[in-house]
């Protein structure tokens, strides 16, 4: 690793979102201090309207730290991806990996995505958990996001998905580009490259609390995959549209057939009112599915801003 040809400022920059994790920061300081790389590094937190003391504590620790860092503020929670874009947007490292507050992601095996991906010449390194410690409902979300993602988003097979990533600077730059509402970093990458990999990686217990990842955003970040990068829900609709109304059709000559060969019978209103709460169902979720798309289309013309900066400190220790 002391071959490295630096291009930028630093040869790594690390991408930390920080949201109400007061308590495990010190912790995360002190583990990212041990770290031994024989190449220049920066560390990027970007706190995200914690609800808590985070931002004042994080300040006061790095003013003493040894650490090359940054300090980005946002002035409200605006989510994971936004505080990840920010990141990218100051950073300076030819290599760029994101990872959470929490421990999750060790340190340690930032430095084999960064490896990875210089000894193969790859854009993009996923670090793919050996043993998700997520819990089991989390786990089934993320996979059934992740399984969404793949078909949606026209992802290479071999590249399994996470939030803990490392990306080439110049990759990251071009997705930091996207300042639309509704940011979803794995298909802004789809969109560029296709130079993506991922490697198995350890996944350590949360080190305090709980996480602020709950059904409610697990949902949104799959509404997110299905309408921000791709349109195959909008045709999948046509189709199941076009394959009703052959049924239906076909049905409707039936009962035709039917009555001229048997006369007219009334009978049925059992599966006529399934039948019409069934295409009526249909009908209000394919409204909603465009109503979705009408209504981001209406937030991003309009300039719902994807994120807010209230403060940026720096802390060169060069």
């Amino acid at each position: 690793m002391n071959n490295i040809k630096i291009e930028k400022d630093f040869a790594l920059s690390l991408i930390i979102p920080i949201y109400s994790s007061q308590k495990s920061i010190p912790s995360l300081l002190n583990r990212l201090e041990k770290l031994k790389l024989a190449f220049d590094w920066e560390v990027i937190f970007v706190e995200d309207g914690s609800t808590d003391e985070s931002f004042k504590t994080l300040f006061n620790l790095l003013k003493k730290s040894k650490l090359n860092s940054k300090l980005i503020r946002h002035n409200r929670n605006f989510g994971e991806h936004q505080a990840v874009l920010t990141g990218y947007r100051y950073s300076n490292g030819d290599y760029i990996i994101n990872l959470d507050d929490d421990l999750q992601n060790p340190p340690e095996e930032a430095i084999k995505l960064f490896k990875w991906a210089i000894k193969n010449d790859l854009d993009v390194v996923y670090g793919e958990y050996e043993e998700d410690k997520h819990a089991e409902w989390r786990n089934f979300g993320s996979k059934f996001a992740h399984l969404t993602a793949h078909i949606f988003l026209d992802l290479p097979k071999n590249a399994g998905l996470s939030s803990f990533r490392c990306l080439k600077g110049s990759i990251a730059k071009e997705v930091a580009k996207y300042n639309g509402p509704y940011p979803y970093i794995d298909g802004l990458v789809a969109q560029i490259s296709q130079s993506i990999e991922s490697i198995k990686v350890k996944h350590d217990k949360r080190f305090l609390g709980n996480s602020g990842y709950n059904l409610r955003r697990l949902i949104r970040l799959w509404i997110n995959i299905l309408t921000s990068f791709s349109l195959m829900p909008l045709r999948l609709s046509s189709i199941i549209g076009t394959v009703f109304a052959f049924a239906g059709g076909v049905g409707i000559l039936i009962v035709i057939l039917e009555t001229l060969i048997k006369g007219v019978t009334v009978s049925g209103w059992a599966s006529v009112l399934s039948t019409v709460l069934l295409f009526g169902g249909i009908q209000c979720l394919l409204l909603g599915l465009v109503g979705e798309y009408l209504g981001r289309i209406y937030l991003t013309v309009s300039g719902k801003p994807q994120s807010n900066i209230r403060s940026v400190d720096n802390f060169k220790k060069r």
